[in-house]
This record gives C-alpha cells, structure tokens and sequence, in this order.
C-alpha cells in the first residue's frame, strides 16, 4: 500500500487499576460519520495493560497524512466480539479519539483521580483538538439553554457557528473543520436546520472542500464530503422554499431546554434542605451542578453523557473538578 513507508508511530499511555490486564485496541476511523462509538471493523491494533495499566501501540502501518484514531479500553463481560455490546455502548468501555499520523509520538496520561483518556501529550500539534471541540460543544449548549427567545437563539447560532468554523480553520488541517462540520450538520440535531441556512450563504463549506481536496486528493471523507455537500444543498434549497413549514428543530431544542430545566430543578428542591455540601456547592458551574445531581442519584458517566449531550471524556473531567471543589475523592462520598 502506498503509505506503508519506513515512519515509526508510538502511542502509549496508561489506563486506570479496573483496568489492568485488560485488552486496549486502537481504531482508524475513515468515515467522519463513525466517530462517536466504537466499531468492530475500525480496530487495527490490540494490545493488553500490564499489571501497572502501562500499554503501547507502534509499528510503521498507519498513514502518513492525518487521520482519526481511537484508542479504547474495555472490560465488558460481554466480551470485544459481541457486535450488540458496541451497538447499545457499555459504561465499562472508556475511549479517546484523536489526530494523528504514522510519524506521530503520543501519550495518554492519568487525569487527575487517576482518569483515562482525559489529556494527550503529541508531536503532531492538533492532536488533542477534538478534544477541544468537545469543550466547545458543551459551551454551546450551555449557552442554548440561557438564550430566550427565537431571535437570541439565532444570534447564538450564528456565534457558535463562526467559533466552530474559525477554530477549524485556525488548525490549518481540514480534518479539524470535518470534525466540527460532522456535529453541525447531523440530521438529527437541533443545529441542523441553521446548518441548511448558513450552508446557503457562507463560503465556508466551499473552501472546506478545496482544502480536503488539496491536503487529502482520494481519501474516502474527502469523496464522502463532496456527496454530502452536493446532498445538503438540495435540501437547504428545498428548505428555503418552504419557509411557512413548521420548524420541528427548535421546537425539539426549546422542549430540551424545559425538560433542562425543570429537571435542574427537581434536582435542586431535593438536596437543599440536606446538602452537608451547601457551601462549596456555590462554586460549582450550572454544568457541574447538573452532573453533581446525576451522580447523587446513581447515575453513571454514560448516562451522564446521554442525558447532557456530551463526550464521555467531558464528563470524566467535569467530575474531576467536581471533586477538587468538594474535596472528595469518590462517587461515594456524595452519595
């Protein structure tokens, strides 16, 4: 294969004591639409922790251009072969996507309270910034939420787009910009509708597509994007004709702000009266607060991060910081 050249990659990194002795696999992802899981046919690598959770990946196979990569942990007693485990996801599987190429040294680090998976340590300079379009997720959707009114929310869309969109093209590689490009545009989410507008007057989607052309000719996403964007532009035409037709997106939007809200509330009235918290409460973040309740109420990471709309790796470091406000050291101490 072309890029099978004599380049040595090494990623490496440690995994937390439930971990140990357990198998790690690393994933190329192709297809920008295969990036929230884990799935079966993307694993290229596996490998085991050793009795400190130390593990590494190298060899000289990957690609030299960019790629995403997955490296994930699992310790499900169903076992890696079980398709339905990957399908319905696992809260004994922890994962960490990523940037990088056949010439890349990366390490992964414990986090703070010994999580995986939460910093990345790399030669290759935008390795960590999915990572860092996570944190702007999450700053969207928090910033949603207090918007009121269609108008203010709009506005806001139109912000968030602009960050998402300068962020990518500050990285200076593409696949920064189709990472964000792939939450943006999902067809089942409440950005989509604003997607279909804003990809009917900006430039940006166009320049996107010259750059994936022009850094990555003959790759699979860059074929895939020019279908996509061709399929898109379809429907933002046949959407704009249709401007009296009722906007299910944000009635969806503004029903999960409610259902947000009225659950933070609920949360709030139980624990006010008996919180031994209350003090150091006040410095948690609206976010934080919301996770602090999930967890008093025994929810895991995973339902966590189904609930808020967020990575699995965002969760782990809200609860970090959670703790060092609180100044515990475990689930249990809130509970």
């Amino acid at each position: 294969m072309p890029w099978m050249l004599s380049a040595q990659f090494l990623f490496k990194g440690q995994v937390p004591e439930e971990f140990y002795g357990e198998q790690v696999y690393l994933s190329l992802v192709e297809d920008y639409r295969k990036t929230s899981r884990v799935y079966l046919d993307q694993i290229i690598q596996r490998t085991r922790a050793d009795s400190l959770g130390n593990f590494r990946f190298s060899g000289n196979q990957l690609p030299n251009d960019n790629r995403y990569y997955r490296i994930h942990v699992d310790s499900c007693s169903q076992g890696v072969l079980n398709a339905g485990h990957f399908m319905g996801g696992c809260s004994a599987t922890q994962s960490l996507l990523f940037i990088a190429n056949n010439r890349d040294t990366l390490a992964l680090p414990l986090g703070n309270y010994n999580q995986a998976f939460c910093e990345i340590t790399s030669t290759n300079p935008i390795s960590d910034h999915l990572l860092q379009i996570e944190a702007l997720k999450e700053e969207m959707i928090l910033d949603l939420i207090e918007s009121q009114g269609e108008t203010a929310r709009t506005l806001n869309f139109d912000k968030w787009f602009a960050r998402f969109q300068d962020f990518g093209q500050d990285s200076n590689d593409p696949l920064v910009d189709l990472y964000a490009y792939d939450f943006l545009s999902d067809r089942s989410s409440e950005t989509h509708q604003h997607y279909l507008k804003d990809l009917s007057q900006s430039n940006y989607y166009d320049d996107l597509r010259l750059s994936l052309v022009e850094k990555y000719p003959g790759a699979a996403f860059t074929n895939q994007y020019d279908k996509e964007l061709h399929a898109d532009r379809t429907l933002a035409a046949e959407s704009l004709a249709e401007d009296a037709e009722f906007n299910w997106g944000l009635l969806l939007l503004k029903l999960a702000i409610v259902g947000l809200a009225l659950g933070a509330i609920g949360y709030y009235l139980v624990w006010k009266k008996r919180n031994p918290y209350a003090a150091a409460l006040k410095q948690l973040s609206p976010r934080e607060k919301l996770i602090f309740d999930a967890i008093k109420n025994g929810k895991t990471n995973k339902e966590i991060s189904a609930a808020l709309f967020i990575s699995h790796s965002t969760v782990k470091t809200h609860i970090n910081n959670i703790y060092k406000k609180l100044g515990v050291t475990s689930r249990e101490e809130i509970r």
